[in-house]
């Protein structure tokens, strides 16, 4: 049994599981579940509300939330406009 894991802490276990890429975008994907998550709860939007306002089904943006779809960018959109954000993209 191999126990190299054990002992280390868990970034150093991330670091030997993941790429920096994969690291950046798994943190870059968990950053905007969460400030999607707040935008709405923010504006006192329920998940059924925000469907109404932007045409995204309400298991959509749950699943979004949860980080359990990977969402195509017209979706994303429609859910930014209809809580008053924008896209941005910085590098």
């Amino acid at each position: 049994m191999n126990n190299s894991a054990i002992g280390k802490s868990w970034d150093e276990v991330r670091a030997e599981l993941f790429t920096p890429q994969e690291l950046k975008e798994m943190e870059s994907r968990v950053k905007f579940m969460h400030d999607l998550a707040v935008a709405r709860k923010k504006k006192g939007l329920s998940q059924r509300d925000l469907e109404k306002l932007c045409g995204v089904s309400q298991p959509v943006i749950a699943r979004m939330e949860k980080g359990d779809v990977n969402a195509k960018i017209d979706t994303i959109m429609k859910i930014l406009i209809a809580l008053g954000g924008e896209l941005t993209i910085s590098f």
